[in-house]
């Protein structure tokens, strides 16, 4: 077997595999059929194929925007791998990670990094908006939803005021909520019949609106204008490496911050607390790395952050971050780091390009979902 054909076969495995795993969430998600249930058949898993085909067609060509611009800058660089999860070795999957491509030699240039960089996040969000705006434009009537959950036809159309009422909601159940994001309410507003629109506990019952608006999510993540992020090579190009350094910090401290509210439960034992603590202090300590070269200070600001949230939370408990992106903020400041290395060339931008770095960084701003998913459990019923 030759080294290409090997190779096309890893990353075409890879695909199928995800293909699969987001098809099997999908119907998970969808119709509540998981893989693991018994009588589960062909039909069920062809169910989920919507959700599977909005999802994958985004993120491939979010990746291949990528690619094919490594290509034409005569970059080498591998085709996208593709991260499955399955949704029944981890609950609540979506199905994959995403995707990545492996740049195999130093990108020269800060044009070419912004090129790069730009092309998949742009590439990706037209995709998203075509099948955001179709999935607005083609909802079912509001009944639709009894299909899912038959016992709302007791309460008709006003389900909404019963069903997820904390005290109507069955112990050991969940109300999932999708947190909506600036873009997602505009295109709502312009393309949705309002009459049909599903409630956001019910969205997930809608593969194109749930895969588009994870999509959303995604575009944003990569979009963060940080370290070597998509968005970190747009601002870096557009600003240079010491205003990007600047800006960079700006914005990735206070949301690491607001993140980080509420981590630690002060009404967790003791022993959880020690544990938990320890270890977000290390998370933090490690990411201080970025800022300072004297390990006293790494843990003074460590230890600072650390204990004004803690005390945030302890004197407003409802009020709290969002520890999904905190977790994916640490891993960022912890391996990929907040500032962007300085390019070996450094070019000026052409108009155009700086007009397509500003509109990235405004589809940052339009996609940030500060609560993409929210699992709420209710309370548990006494004896």
């Amino acid at each position: 077997m030759t080294p290409r054909i090997k190779t096309f076969l890893i990353h075409g495995s890879l695909f199928v595999i995800t293909f699969v795993t987001t098809t099997l969430a999908g119907a998970e998600w969808t119709y509540g059929k998981s893989i693991l249930s018994e009588h589960y058949t062909w039909s069920d898993f062809a169910s989920g194929l919507p959700y599977a085909f909005c999802f994958l067609a985004i993120l491939t060509c979010h990746e291949f925007g990528h690619y094919f611009t490594a290509i034409y800058y005569r970059i080498k660089t591998s085709l996208p791998y593709y991260i499955p999860i399955p949704s029944f070795i981890i609950p609540m999957s979506i199905g994959t990670l995403g995707a990545l491509i492996r740049i195999r030699e130093r990108i020269l240039t800060n044009k070419q990094q912004f090129d790069v960089g730009i092309a998949g996040p742009l590439a990706g969000f037209v995709v998203a908006l075509v099948f955001l705006i179709y999935g607005f434009v083609t909802l079912p009537p509001a009944e639709h939803i009894y299909q899912f959950h038959p016992k709302y036809k007791q309460y008709g159309l006003t389900y909404a005021d019963h069903a997820y009422d904390p005290a109507n909601m069955p112990p050991g159940s969940l109300d999932i909520v999708i947190g909506k994001n600036l873009l997602f309410s505009i295109l709502e507003k312009i393309f949705a019949d309002p009459a049909r629109m599903p409630n956001p506990h019910e969205i997930i019952h809608y593969p194109f609106l749930f895969a588009g608006l994870l999509s959303l999510v995604f575009t944003c993540l990569n979009l963060l204008p940080i370290g070597q992020l998509d968005g970190g090579h747009v601002l870096y190009g557009l600003l240079g490496y010491r205003k990007h350094k600047i800006v960079a910090t700006a914005i990735y401290v206070p949301l690491l911050f607001y993140c980080g509210l509420g981590f630690i439960d002060i009404n967790w034992p003791l022993q959880s607390m020690v544990i938990f603590s320890a270890i977000y202090l290390s998370a933090l300590y490690r990411v201080m790395m970025n800022f300072f070269e004297n390990k006293r200070d790494r843990w003074m600001y460590a230890l600072l952050i650390f204990a004004t949230q803690y005390l945030l939370s302890w004197l407003y408990p409802a009020f709290h971050g969002y520890t999904t992106w905190l977790f994916f903020l640490l891993l960022v400041g912890a391996f990929a780091g907040v500032k962007h290395p300085p390019s070996p060339i450094e070019e000026p931008l052409n108009r155009t390009r700086k007009i397509l770095g500003w509109l990235a960084l405004l589809i940052f701003i339009l996609c940030l979902t500060p609560d993409p998913i929210d699992i709420i459990l209710p309370p548990t019923a006494t004896p």
